[in-house]
């Protein structure tokens, strides 16, 4: 799906519809010392099973792609809500 680089929508902090620049949301590096982590790497260790059962096949082909937009005037930067698609691509309008 071809998604503009350039948007006007709303942003919450000017109060007001303002152009948008939109890039796709790519999450960061997993830390390994939040608590969660640590409680996952401790199950997954020693002898036994695994923590979860794997999957035999895949459930969805594709995967959410989130938007993140950023407001041009003040920098407020907001997550729009993913939507499944095989292939993002950003274009010029």
């Amino acid at each position: 799906m071809k998604i503009p680089k350039v948007i006007v929508t709303y942003c919450p902090r000017c109060k007001t519809h303002t152009e948008h620049s939109v890039t796709i949301y790519k999450h960061g590096k997993r830390r390994t010392l939040a608590q969660g982590q640590r409680r996952y790497l401790r199950k997954q260790q020693g002898y036994g099973s695994k923590r979860k059962p794997e999957q035999k096949r895949f459930a969805k082909v594709t995967k959410k792609v989130v938007l993140k937009l950023k407001c041009t005037k003040c920098g407020y930067i907001q997550h729009r809500k993913g939507i499944r698609l095989k292939r993002a691509e950003l274009v010029e309008k």
